[in-house]
């Protein structure tokens, strides 16, 4: 009798399992990117340096996100995400810096609270050859060399961030509160469209990211970003291009600085895919205007599903004599760099 009972609470426990399985879900999920990279006039000119660093291709990080069904087609979603340094084991972003968020989903589209990346972010990633690559891309926020990095806003805390999609147009926007005594002062907001149809797809962007006013008579200041893209995509072919126009007001005199960039991937076989892609950066208003330019070829073969190999190569170069950094994450030590790396990439 007594095992007759404990083989029935266990069937009954196994039905409600299954039952909140059905209903909601929580997700582990990752990527670890690693690679070795030369680089030349990495400290200084003439200082080269190799290195084995984490994110070539994508940053590296460690996620959750899960869902729970509320019926009539409306579910809960969350999602929080950090960074991670694979190469050092540290943490690469203060803990879950990269998304922490909670909203509902349903027929309507998507609207989340917290932090989460722009609408911008969002859109403009697949109008760019190398997929916001940290070895390498400039798409996000141009080159790291100048003053100020010239780009998008890559994510807001304190987000309100809607996403919808009819027919076949995609749309989203986002606010970002401030929360200063002013409620202007440092609030973010951003709007995004995209229209896909047969082969080709068209993206428009804009966002504004203010900053706090410093005295009482004082001009806030604001970043300004517009973004045009256009993509062909047929087969085993895909050609991207893409412009951003960003103002920097508050300044004297403001900063305006345009990035264009362009390129492509080709599927050579189901395994091996071929990237190129070419950026250039027009910066105005400022002294001895820099304007560098970054080639950049990449191999990548795939050996399952979820692990890659790849290799990148890379080069920028600036006028006048500035200095000049492929990756937006490290300053320039010289008008030119040249780099090189070969990595794995693993997703789970």
């Amino acid at each position: 009798m007594k095992q007759w009972m404990a083989r029935l609470a266990c069937r009954a426990g196994a039905l409600a399992c299954g039952s909140a399985a059905a209903q909601s879900g929580v997700q582990t999920y990752g990527l670890l990117d690693l690679n070795v990279v030369y680089a030349s006039n990495f400290s200084s000119p003439g200082g080269d340096a190799v290195r084995v660093s984490s994110g070539g291709m994508n940053t590296s990080r460690l996620g959750f996100r899960g869902s729970e069904d509320l019926g009539d087609g409306l579910k809960a979603v969350f999602q929080l995400e950090t960074g991670i340094a694979v190469d050092s084991g540290a943490a690469d972003t203060p803990l879950f810096k990269r998304q922490a968020n909670v909203g509902v989903e349903g027929r309507y589209g998507r609207l989340v609270l917290g932090r989460s990346f722009t609408v911008v972010y969002d859109f403009m990633l697949a109008y760019d050859p190398m997929g916001y690559a940290p070895f390498y891309s400039w798409a996000p926020a141009g080159n790291a060399s100048g003053t100020s990095r010239y780009g998008m806003t890559l994510a807001f805390d304190n987000m309100v961030k809607y996403s919808g999609k009819m027919g076949k147009l995609t749309f989203g926007a986002n606010y970002g509160a401030g929360e200063q005594l002013s409620t202007a002062d440092s609030a973010k907001g951003g709007i995004a469209v995209n229209y896909a149809g047969g082969p080709y797809s068209i993206v428009a962007t804009w966002e504004r990211a203010n900053g706090n006013t410093a005295a009482p008579a004082a001009s806030r200041g604001a970043a300004t970003a517009w973004h045009l893209g256009a993509m062909y995509s047929r087969g085993k072919l895909k050609f991207q291009a893409a412009a951003r126009d960003y103002r920097l007001a508050g300044s004297a005199p403001d900063v305006r600085a345009r990035l264009y960039w362009a390129g492509g991937t080709y599927a050579a076989t189901p395994a091996v895919t071929l990237a190129a892609a070419v950026y250039y950066q027009d910066v105005q208003n400022v002294t001895a205007d820099t304007d560098p330019v970054m080639y950049v070829i990449r191999a990548r073969h795939a050996l399952s599903k979820r692990t890659d190999l790849y290799v990148t190569a890379a080069h920028a170069r600036a006028k006048n004599g500035r200095v000049v950094s492929l990756s937006r994450e490290d300053a320039g030590h010289g008008s030119n760099q040249l780099g090189v790396l070969a990595g794995i990439q693993h997703r789970f």
